[in-house]
């Protein structure tokens, strides 16, 4: 019979407050700052620090976890999540689900923008195209191409009816959406240009690059009767002229330039809601934070310089009154005319500075009371910083990082109940409950390599980089004392069966061996668990990891030499020496019957030993980097490895097989722990997150899983073949040109295959159903036996439905890899969809795409002449009925609106902006009142005209 095993899955991931990858934006209601975290995207409620809620992708697919590569909020509730594959997932932050995904780059997603209203969304992606999105009807429009690198940043413009977008290839691209060209190619960076924006009146466009300096440019807006219009600083206001039919497509016009403070190079720079304070973040620890002066200030500012200007003059031809009249006149009169410079809008008004390296910046949407604004930093060290901007300084006001590790989490160990799990870092020592992901205590400590949690849960042991053991009170979560060990780093520390001792191995050549005991010191009240140094053993060479035999009859000692010395516990004589790795041995295990050894190594190699004679049962290649961690699950066979390929794997040490691959880290695995009962194991990682992957019921055998890999490795080459890197890439023109959104992937191709078999499907059923009407006119009466495949359907529904369930984003790439004769079929069974008026959009889509798909084929065939001329005349008919109900449906609801409007104080209201006006208006009238009811009423008529004041 063929063996089953239970299989792993993923179960939490946490340890993990911001990615270093992804930037941070606030939602719309600045209550929630939405914080990247790898694959999941955390929601933080600013004012109590906590994570409320967590939008991760389904795990349908079991392939590698994708990290969230760029984040941005709209308008509404709607928040978009762009993935290091290409893919957009569209959120519904209220309700905490995944709306739509939304497929098309084949690199990473490095800038995504909402324009205003919310309705439409620019991506741009490291394979240089800048695609547009309708989020409503949840498809691909087109895709812009131009750029030669990656694109670094998008802004809309002009209502949306334009877009910037910003690259590597140090220029600036001023897209046209309605016409689908490039407009303007702005050129003047000396390096990449990293980060742009707009004010929210669309006064200025500023870039930010590693150049010194910062450059800004005025907007030109476009108007209903055709005059152009720049700016204060009086660049162009005019019409029909010369200057302004030349700089017709000139939307973007220099406006100056203004030197930084930093040398480091721009990340981001961000203006605030009301657009007073401009925030330039550069990739170190500061962030500079510019005041934007309004047009009469501006014009004060520029106006003062000019008479500054004006005054150093005059005094130095005072001095010097050789100097010619005429060219006096001349200057005063070209001094006159005010112009006004970038100084003269920005003005510096502070530096944040933050504790660690800045990874990316947010303003709070919502001003507060007491301050200009609210700032939100994410820090490459795994924490979130969030400073109030004032005008004399900043103050921090919170920072959330307690709930993960400053660094990379080095070794994790589960107590012997499982209830709690110890992970070591750089600078801490976190105590969590497994089970929730909660951090329960965290203590300040040294460099910790390996950690021991000893029985009953009480205390806890550290070995450090600097050769100390820390003594850890985990009910307290205070450090009780350090015990200066060894003279070298302790590399690793093993507990002793059924004895209350551990040994411990160091770079200083020595194995020790420790007995501990809770003693009362002299001069305190309370107990306090002690560690004594017993024995000590001195080996010829580094020691990197020791294990003891579950019967605590044998020590194993792995050296740098990249032998196992594995001796006797009670008298240390030699009794074995394991040679074999081509590396050093990085981690080993025995397992619980003590019959096998297991070594992992540099080498990339787990070798399986016996421990009786010391023979090798077999060598694995098992990672494709170093094995950083083995370990067998306890009264069994079975072992899971960790290496720094990212991957945990699971393995049979008796068959020699390898049983599951869990993918999920984004960096190298360092370590790994199992639970006593082998229910669960947890990880810990370069990526800073530790995971914990549970056991199943659901059973498993090695011959599906090994064919399961073989399917995904040949779909990884149709993948590789999809993007035809091979071909060489064709020249793009200057001016750039418009592509479709979508890509092909497995999916579009499976929903193909789907149209196919329904076509086939349908047409048998067809052919069936005039053979039985042929019988039935002959008089052989014989009842008809529908297709149980077609669920009941007719042909045309069966069809229908096929296409109803292809999601609307991939129906454009889908449709196009449909045979031209599979295509003449579809327009068959179109006649009769349009009578359905629920579907009457997507047979527009369908007819659209497969006429410019098929558009020469379809005039040179004949037979389709008849149906085209059908759908000709029904469609046009369909589509305007949809329309007026639209427009019906649009004016009912605007009747309403001023029904519930003129019956109520409360008015209808769908902007909360409209919420200040009238508590204002409110305010007003009842001031109004009490007027009116204070002064004695002189004359009917003036009372009757005060009651019309009131409620005008």
């Amino acid at each position: 019979m063929v063996k089953a095993y239970l299989r792993h899955e993923p179960a939490a991931a946490f340890g993990v407050i911001v990615s270093v990858e992804s930037n941070i934006t606030y939602d719309n209601s600045g209550k929630h700052l939405l914080a990247p975290a790898l694959e999941k995207l955390g929601v933080w409620h600013v004012r109590q620090g906590v994570c409320t809620k967590t939008l991760s992708p389904s795990p349908s697919s079991r392939g590698p976890s994708l990290a969230v590569t760029y984040v941005a909020s709209s308008s509404s509730s709607l928040v978009a999540s762009g993935y290091a594959d290409g893919s957009i997932r569209i959120w519904d932050c209220d309700k905490g689900s995944c709306e739509t995904t939304l497929n098309g780059h084949k690199g990473a997603v490095t800038a995504l923008r909402y324009n205003k209203v919310g309705s439409l969304l620019a991506s741009g992606s490291k394979d240089n195209d800048v695609i547009l999105w309708d989020v409503v009807g949840e498809t691909g429009l087109f895709r812009l191409r131009g750029h030669r690198d990656q694109i670094t940043d998008l802004v809309f413009l002009d209502s949306g009816k334009k877009l910037v977008s910003s690259s590597k290839d140090k220029f600036l691209r001023v897209w046209d959406l309605e016409t689908q060209h490039c407009m303007q190619i702005v050129s003047g960076h000396h390096s990449e240009i990293w980060s742009i924006d707009v004010d929210p009146d669309e006064r200025y466009l500023v870039t930010g690059s590693a150049d010194l300096e910062l450059r800004f440019y005025n907007v030109k807006h476009d108007f209903m009767n055709g005059e152009s219009m720049v700016n204060v600083s009086g660049a162009e206001i005019g019409n029909d002229g010369e200057l302004s039919t030349q700089n017709k497509w000139e939307v973007l016009k220099p406006f100056g330039e203004m030197q930084r403070q930093s040398k480091d190079r721009v990340a981001t720079m961000r203006f605030n809601k009301s657009g007073n304070l401009l925030a330039c973040q550069v990739a170190g620890k500061t962030v500079e934070v510019f005041r934007v002066l309004d047009e009469a200030e501006s014009k004060r500012k520029a106006k003062r310089r000019l008479n500054r200007k004006k005054e150093k003059k005059s005094a130095k031809e005072a001095v010097d009154a050789t100097e010619n009249v005429e060219a006096n006149l001349s200057t005063e009169e070209a001094g006159s005319i005010s112009v006004i410079t970038v100084p003269d809008v920005f003005k510096l008004l502070q530096t944040v500075r933050a504790s660690k390296k800045i990874s990316s910046i947010s303003f709070c949407p919502i001003t507060p009371k007491n301050s200009l604004a609210s700032l939100a930093l994410s820090l490459n060290n795994n924490s979130l910083e969030f400073y109030s901007i004032e005008s004399g300084a900043s103050t921090k006001t919170l920072a959330i990082e307690l709930q993960g590790h400053r660094s990379d989490v080095r070794s994790v160990t589960l107590s012997s109940d499982n209830s709690l799990l110890l992970s070591t870092s750089h600078n801490a020592v976190k105590i969590w409950n497994p089970s929730t992901g909660s951090c329960l205590r965290t203590i300040d400590s040294g460099y910790g390599l390996c950690g021991l949690i000893v029985p009953h849960n009480k205390y806890a042991m550290v070995g450090t980089k600097d050769g100390k053991i820390e003594i850890i009170d985990v009910g307290s979560g205070t450090r009780s004392e350090i015990v200066e060990a060894h003279g070298g780093s302790v590399r690793s520390i093993a507990t002793i069966p059924n004895e209350n001792g551990f040994v411990t191995g160091s770079a200083d050549h020595d194995v020790k061996f420790w007995e501990y005991q809770i003693k009362q010191k002299p001069g305190q009240d309370s107990k306090c668990l002690t560690v004594s140094n017993v024995r000590t053993m001195k080996m010829n060479d580094d020691v990197l990891v020791v294990a003891v035999s579950p019967d605590a009859k044998y020590v194993a000692v792995a050296l740098l030499d990249c032998t196992v010395k594995v001796l006797f516990m009670d008298s240390l004589k030699f009794f074995l020496s394991l040679y074999g790795h081509k590396l050093p041995v990085l981690c080993m295990d025995i397992s619980s019957d003590g019959e096998l050894i297991v070594t992992g190594s540099a080498d990339k190699n787990l070798r399986i030993w016996g421990l009786d004679f010391g023979d090798c049962h077999k060598s694995i290649f098992a990672h494709s980097d170093s094995v950083m961690a083995v370990q067998f699950v306890r009264n069994t066979h079975y072992m899971f490895s960790a290496g720094k390929d990212r991957l945990v794997r699971y393995w049979d040490a008796d068959k020699f097989e390898l049983l599951l691959t869990l993918e999920g880290h984004h960096a190298d695995v360092w370590c790994l722990a199992i639970s006593n009962r082998g229910d669960f194991v947890v990880t810990g990682s370069h990526d800073r997150s530790i995971r914990r992957w549970d056991r199943t019921e659901e059973p498993f055998f090695i011959e599906e899983e090994k064919e399961k890999r073989l399917e995904e490795l040949f779909e990884a080459d149709i993948d590789n073949a999809f993007e035809d890197r091979h071909v060489p890439k064709e020249e793009l023109p200057e001016e750039g040109a418009v592509a479709l959104a979508g890509k092909k992937t497995q999916e579009t191709l499976t929903a193909t295959d789907s149209i196919i078999d329904a076509l086939d499907v349908a047409e048998m059923e067809l052919k069936r159903l005039a053979e039985h009407k042929e019988e039935k006119t002959r008089g052989k009466v014989a009842e008809f036996q529908p297709n149980m495949i077609m669920l009941g359907l007719s042909p045309s529904d069966y069809v229908l439905r096929a296409l109803s369930n292809i999601s609307i984003n991939d129906l454009e790439q889908t449709l196009l890899a449909l045979p031209f004769s599979d295509a003449l079929k579809l327009f068959s069974y179109m006649k009769d969809w349009t009578t359905n008026p629920d579907k009457v959009e997507l047979v527009c889509r369908i007819v659209t795409v497969l006429l410019q798909t098929h558009h020469s084929q379809l005039i040179s065939t004949p037979s389709a002449r008849p149906v085209l001329t059908v759908l000709k005349e029904i469609l046009y008919a369909r589509v305007k009925e949809c329309k007026d109900t639209i427009g019906f449906n649009l004016a009912a609801m605007d009747h309403l609106k001023q029904l519930m409007a003129s019956r109520s104080d409360a008015l209808f209201r769908d902007a909360k902006s409209k919420l200040s006006e009238i508590r204002s208006q409110q305010s007003k009238r009842l001031e109004a009142r009490t007027e009116t009811k204070t002064e004695k009423p002189k004359k009917k008529k003036q009372k009757k005209s005060t009651d019309m004041h009131v409620w005008s």
